[in-house]
């Protein structure tokens, strides 16, 4: 059973940085895509970013310019940095996993940003 396990939420400031992990407790190599999506109270999950197996990336209008994604084959991981936080960039955050015969999930990480 594939295994997706987030860590590095928490509280930060406004202007602050986080950077979420998420390992794979199978290979990523043959993934097809990882990304980030995040549900904040009262809405709908939303994707955040998306990295696919060949490196291509694209990322919500609202994070663009603030949030990177990248991953690592050799640690079966994928990263968010995020920088410069906004008070609405408060959310459960939620690593995902695309491949030929389906999508998994993690379990999510909270991120609050507040004063």
């Amino acid at each position: 059973q594939v295994q997706l396990v987030e860590s590095g939420g928490g509280l930060v400031q406004p202007g602050g940085s986080l950077r979420l992990s998420c390992v794979h407790s199978r290979s990523v190599s043959r993934l097809t895509a990882m990304g980030w999506y995040r549900q904040a109270p009262g809405k709908q999950r939303e994707l955040v970013a998306r990295i696919s197996s060949g490196g291509r990336t694209n990322y919500a209008d609202s994070v663009k310019g603030r949030f990177g994604i990248s991953r690592d084959n050799t640690k079966n991981t994928v990263y968010l940095q995020m920088n410069s936080l906004k008070p609405e960039d408060t959310a459960v955050y939620y690593c995902n996993a695309e491949s030929l015969v389906g999508v998994s999930w993690g379990q999510g990480t909270q991120v609050t940003v507040s004063s």
